[in-house]
């Protein structure tokens, strides 16, 4: 499969009504023709991604952790074997169309780098990348090398969410100024989320590493430390130096219509107000409230958002007419109507009384948006590839989105309010944030410095 060289891929490259990119003769296969697709991350959501496109050839399998993989490998044994994606991209670079990347937050951006630079077609699941630097580098990667992208957030592929756009834009909602989101608190290893659990101990204490698992190669870029079953395989999403909390995980799909219908960009400020017993900052807030500024952009309204976590809620106005919100949800306010959704955007309703919302229902504005299979961002990414196209979650979006997010995980994380110069990457007056803008990688493990 041959790509377009880089600065035909810029120049021939063009916006549709639709918002999706248009990448004339990008590839020479035909629609028929079945990828070649590597795996970066076989089991759980690695799975539930290949899984999903049995049509493709799946041609090499990595991952770090040969017991959680054990599945993959079974389901697919024509795949060659690898714990070490540099080792895999030594090997088979030439075999390989497209890579799938399902690992841990910390490494999403090596491994999708390593693929990029060697021209493969990249599906990164969400968040996209560890901090701000990454997100801002993959963007620039993604036109550079010429590439079809996509970060796995489910429900940028719904209905619900070109419903949320198309209603805002035909004025529906008028002016948003206030859009808030909340999650409940967990308190247990039986609730769902039980990576959010605390440790026993700050660090977690030295434990042998299990048989089965590569523990070098799952650190990956981050910081050397001893194992600990706190991190792997169950609950590194609640510490910093592997995931990024909850916000990071929930923010790309909660968020995401909100950020894509009212244009927000890259916000003013973040303000985190946070109970966190981890003095280091190394580990999640169990209760913490974060809030975005966003400035005017054209004729649309300066918009405050909040995102609540584990406490509170917005307060319910009359004219909402309903007596109690959601366990989790989204709202954007407007001066005209008020939207609300659930943590994904699949569900969107107006907040009128039942025979109004009937009523809309008869005659909703018109859909401007073309739609896709939902539920199904994989086969989108590589309908994309053949059909010469990007999918809606390209990098070129999503990884604003993920820079949106990392500007209130930087506040949750730290407390305090954040100037933030998104030109420069810089947290104003707060250069003790430098080093988490863009983190130190361990040898062997860097990226995208010449972009």
């Amino acid at each position: 499969m041959k790509n377009l060289s880089r600065r035909s891929f810029i120049k021939t490259a063009s916006i549709s009504m639709a918002g999706t990119l248009i990448i004339p003769n990008l590839l020479s296969c035909s629609p028929n023709n079945r990828l070649n697709i590597a795996v970066i991350g076989v089991g759980g959501r690695g799975e539930a991604s290949w899984s999903q496109i049995p049509q493709e050839s799946i041609v090499a399998m990595c991952d770090v952790d040969d017991w959680q993989s054990k599945g993959g490998f079974k389901a697919c044994p024509k795949a060659k074997r690898y714990k070490d994606f540099r080792v895999m991209f030594d090997e088979m670079a030439g075999d390989i169309d497209a890579v799938i990347i399902a690992t841990p937050d910390h490494t999403h951006f090596a491994a999708a780098m390593a693929a990029m630079e060697l021209g493969k077609h990249v599906f990164v699941e969400k968040p996209l990348t560890h901090n701000i630097w990454q997100s801002r580098t993959l963007k620039k990667a993604s036109k550079y090398y010429g590439v079809v992208s996509q970060m796995g957030n489910q429900g940028h592929t719904t209905d619900g969410i070109r419903r949320v756009k198309e209603w805002y834009d035909a004025g529906i909602l008028g002016q948003v100024k206030e859009v808030y989101a909340w999650q409940p608190a967990l308190k247990s290893e039986k609730e769902t989320w039980s990576e959010f659990v605390l440790p026993a101990s700050f660090p977690p204490e030295a434990q042998d590493v299990p048989k089965l698992l590569d523990w070098d190669l799952w650190q990956g870029p981050a910081a050397e430390r001893p194992y600990n079953k706190a991190y792997c395989p169950g609950r590194w999403r609640a510490f910093y130096d592997y995931g990024n909390g909850k916000l990071g995980d929930w923010c790309c799909h909660t968020l995401d219509a909100p950020f894509w219908a009212l244009d927000l960009g890259m916000p003013l400020s973040t303000e985190g107000e946070r109970i966190n017993p981890i003095p280091d900052h190394s580990f999640v807030s169990e209760q913490s409230l974060v809030t975005w500024q966003f400035a005017a952009r054209g004729n649309k309204a300066p918009v405050t958002m909040k995102w609540y976590e584990g406490f509170g809620k917005p307060a319910i106005r009359p004219e909402w007419g309903i007596d109690k919100l959601p366990k989790e949800g989204m709202i954007m306010i407007g001066d005209k109507k008020t939207l609300i959704t659930g943590m994904r955007p699949n569900d969107a309703r107006l907040l009128v009384p039942q025979d109004e919302w009937a009523e809309f229902l008869k005659n909703p504005p018109a859909k401007t948006i073309p739609r896709i299979e939902e539920e199904k961002p994989v086969q989108e990414w590589v309908a994309a590839i053949k059909n010469h196209t990007l999918p809606g979650s390209n990098f070129d979006y999503s990884a604003s989105l993920t820079e949106m997010a990392q500007v209130g995980i930087l506040a949750q994380r730290f407390g305090g309010r954040i100037e933030y110069d998104a030109k420069n990457m810089k947290a104003i007056g707060r250069p003790e944030l430098d080093e988490y803008i863009k983190e130190p990688v361990r040898e062997g493990w860097s990226y995208g410095e010449k972009l």
